[in-house]
């Protein structure tokens, strides 16, 4: 059973309490999560305003930090086609509350975390999760990895009384709450048996997944995205809500949305960067443009109904997979998105080890004897990029 509280604090208090803490200030969450808290807010429907981290430490976004929290908030262009019909609307941002830097405030994000926050959420990029030396360091650094950080926050609520807690990252990692919950209990031990109890027994890491193409950034702070939008969050005991919107969607199990997810959309845009590095990486180019070309899509229907979705039909997902290849397709070929290949190649290295190794390795454990050549050959290509 999952709950929703409604958020008691009124918007005129000058400090409002924020109970969601957000690590990450991408242009992805701002039309995403935040949008959807946003909106839910205004109808009761939210458990309350955000307070936004960055933790990367960059300077050149401090002008961001500062729209993401001005008041008015901040704009989202929604701009595609839903049931076939051009949609090209504005709307506006307005649940966070405050923005704040680890490298400035890390004492304000440590007693809103112990004192403030019900739930902890992330979307932090690929690398944020990457070990680094600094990760055994007793006390906060900055170079530490979110994990790491993450273990600091939690240290801080176990020190002012230890009342539970909900982490949900919305990272693109495979059940990702379990993976992050393991990173933490890894740490953990290094403060102590009862402190590592108290992750183990009373923080809840919940496994979602995050779906909307979310193409451009807007200045200071904004994003234009598509109509399709889905947060799926796998349900379990004690789950609460950051909102309750059409979007948000409760599941017993993530599995099939996160592979069709994994493998279909995600590894398309992987694949789509994949061809045009090796055909020498120039210029800029759009996804729609790629999908404008007949003898790309063509390649990447075929590659979807030869080298992918017999993978699917061999779990038992081959009634619902082809009909979101479709979708899929229709998403990168909309003619509002400027979706640039160049934003996709970042991390190009591990995306594609994420999402086309992994469903290799998936079709090898299931048996499935067709072969994948197309796929192959990306997954070696890309063990020869060097970032």
């Amino acid at each position: 059973m999952y709950i929703i509280i409604k958020n008691i604090f009124a918007e005129e208090m000058a400090d409002p309490m924020t109970p969601i803490l957000q690590f990450g200030t991408s242009r992805f969450l701002q039309a995403h999560a935040d949008l959807f808290i946003s909106e839910a807010l205004a109808s009761g429907q939210a458990l309350g305003p955000v307070t936004v981290v960055q933790s990367s430490g960059d300077p050149a976004r401090r002008a961001r930090l500062e729209a993401l929290a001005a008041p008015g908030g901040y704009p989202v262009r929604i701009e595609g086609l839903e049931g076939g019909v051009p949609v090209m609307r504005e709307v506006r941002g307005v649940s966070i509350a405050r923005a704040l830097t680890t490298e400035q405030d890390w004492p304000e994000i440590a007693r809103i975390a112990a004192a403030e926050a019900e739930i902890i959420l992330s979307n932090t990029g690929d690398a944020g999760w990457t070990e680094r030396a600094d990760d055994a360091e007793p006390v906060f650094r900055q170079g530490m990895s979110y994990p790491a950080k993450l273990t600091q926050l939690l240290l801080a609520r176990f020190n002012t009384g230890g009342r539970p807690i909900q982490v949900m990252p919305t990272e693109l990692v495979a059940r990702n709450g379990e993976q992050l919950r393991a990173r933490v209990l890894a740490l953990a031990p290094g403060f102590g048996s009862t402190f590592a109890d108290w992750v183990a027994e009373r923080v809840v890491f919940v496994n979602s997944l995050v779906d909307r193409i979310v193409s451009e950034p807007l200045h200071p702070a904004g994003a234009v995205a598509e109509p399709y939008a889905l947060w799926a969050i796998e349900d379990c005991p004690g789950l609460v809500l950051p909102c309750r919107h059409p979007a948000v969607q409760v599941v017993a199990s993530l599995d099939r949305i996160e592979r069709q997810k994994l493998h279909i959309l995600n590894l398309g845009h992987s694949y789509l960067v994949a061809g045009w590095l090796e055909r020498g990486g120039e210029g800029s180019p759009l996804v729609r443009d790629r999908m404008a070309d007949p003898a790309i899509r063509a390649d990447l229907e075929d590659l979807y109904d030869r080298e992918v979705l017999p993978v699917f039909a061999a779990a038992g997902y081959g009634d619902a997979a082809p009909a979101y290849a479709a979708t899929t397709l229709d998403r990168f070929a909309n003619p509002y998105l400027a979706h640039r290949l160049s934003d996709i190649a970042q991390n190009h290295k591990e995306k594609v080890f994420r999402r086309i190794g992994a469903l290799l390795e998936w079709s090898a454990a299931l048996g499935v004897a067709t072969r994948q050549p197309r796929l192959s050959h990306t997954v070696r290509q890309a063990e020869s990029f060097s970032s």
